[in-house]
């Protein structure tokens, strides 16, 4: 990878990036968004701000209707929403403020955070970091 990193998506274009990142990063952080949501498109730059200071952290925007064959069952209340895993693991599922000092304090709390209780209402919600990682591979392999 190179120096810095960006928000990587489940666009073709991104798929090796994505692939390596999974595999290489422990941590992973998901914001769930959407296209036609103004504050999203406000916090864009701020989560790939985000992304170019953390090289230990996967960072994927993923939009919940463009990409709704792997946020299935996820309910999002509102945006934007973070999801952040360590070795697939869930930490923490929740709405954000869009704001970097938020996030990055979000971030730092959870280096050494224990996982959750899986949220029974959502298995992808639990399954997502292997969904995108097989999501990846498909689009590499094409």
């Amino acid at each position: 990878m190179t120096a810095q990193q960006s928000a990587l998506t489940t666009s073709a274009d991104h798929a090796a990036a994505l692939t390596r990142s999974l595999v290489e990063r422990p941590f992973l952080v998901i914001a769930l968004c959407a296209a036609w949501c103004d504050t999203c498109t406000e916090f864009r730059r701020t989560f790939e701000l985000i992304a170019h200071s953390r090289q230990d952290t996967s960072f994927v925007w993923l939009d919940v209707e463009d990409d709704a064959e792997l946020a299935g069952d996820i309910d999002v209340e509102n945006f934007p929403t973070l999801v952040v895993y360590r070795e697939k693991q869930l930490l923490h599922f929740g709405i954000s403020l869009p704001q970097q000092g938020i996030v990055k304090r979000l971030l730092d709390g959870l280096q050494n955070a224990a996982p959750q209780p899986s949220h029974a209402e959502s298995t992808t919600l639990v399954q997502l970091p292997s969904l995108l990682e097989q999501h990846a591979l498909k689009l590499s392999s094409a």
